[in-house]
């Protein structure tokens, strides 16, 4: 279903069966714009996930809205899932409850470098699709891609030669990123022995399901979760925390702030001090265990 038309669904069954005033309706109908202007990419409810909810609880807390209005709009979204789930428009949208945030700001899960480590190397690469999930999660890791972007990913902005990736974020603004070797290495593996050799409905972007056609959101949580849970992680991890993972680790390894800042495509630098946060508790959580068992 298109999620203009999901949407306008749930509208009307909040007006006419859940008895809300105009004020609530128009309340509702800016948490859904907004919502959407964070992920263009969603055009059907086919294209939601879980994971959406704690990404944009992220976002929405860094940009420095106040903790009750993000509460609100992701209690607001979390119950149009619901709905959907109900009236078997969508499934799969409800798992785990969200941990909303208790500060004006608050630090996102990030994976230890052993735990990253872990996480690529769980896809079986005796399979076609242990190689793809590979790649995915390589260049995912490497480049600190947005979901939307890395979905999107055309052969156009892979420049191999020079080992860099361009992408058009958000507010259309172009950035160039390195992309390690080890991701490169694995992305050209999964082009010439898997999507080189399966059905091609799209020429046009790189990453495609196995009839053909580009990957999607769901997609990508999906490949996530599952080799997640393969290695036996016990935090909950979802597409964004590689992104978390990729700024994180180059800020422990010695990346300059504003380097960092340029590959997120963060417009202000205050956004990407969020990660210095965690590399600092980082450093107080090591320096406590070391009290604790020396």
């Amino acid at each position: 279903m298109r999620i203009d038309d999901a949407i306008s669904q749930y509208l009307q069954h909040l007006r006419f069966e859940k008895g809300l005033t105009d004020i609530s309706i128009d309340d509702y109908t800016e948490d859904f714009k907004i919502f959407l202007t964070f992920f263009p990419e969603i055009k059907t409810t086919d294209d939601l996930s879980e994971d959406l909810l704690s990404e944009f609880a992220f976002e929405q807390s860094i940009a420095g809205l106040k903790t009750t209005s993000v509460n609100r709009r992701i209690i607001a979204l979390r119950n149009f899932f619901k709905f959907l789930e109900v009236e078997n428009i969508k499934k799969g949208l409800i798992g785990d409850p969200i941990v909303l945030p208790k500060k004006e700001k608050y630090l996102p899960v990030v994976l230890t470098q052993e735990e990253i480590k872990s996480l690529l190397n769980a896809p079986n690469m005796e399979k076609a699709a242990g190689i793809e999930e590979k790649a995915i999660l390589e260049v995912l890791y490497s480049s600190g891609l947005r979901v939307s972007e890395l979905v999107g990913l055309t052969f156009s902005q892979i420049n191999e030669q020079e080992r860099l990736i361009t992408v058009i974020g958000k507010g259309k603004k172009e950035r160039t990123i390195p992309i390690r070797d080890e991701a490169l290495k694995y992305l050209k593996l999964y082009l010439t022995e898997v999507r080189a050799k399966g059905p091609i409905y799209d020429r046009h972007h790189i990453f495609l399901t196995k009839k053909g056609k580009h990957i999607n959101r769901q997609y990508l949580y999906n490949v996530i979760k599952r080799n997640a849970k393969k290695c036996g992680l016990d935090k909950k991890v979802h597409p964004h925390t590689l992104r978390h993972c990729f700024a994180t680790h180059l800020l422990e390894n010695g990346a300059e702030l504003r380097a960092v800042q340029e590959m997120l495509g963060h417009v202000n630098v205050g956004t990407t001090q969020i990660y210095t946060h965690l590399t600092s508790k980082k450093i107080v959580d090591e320096y406590d265990y070391y009290r604790k068992n020396k």
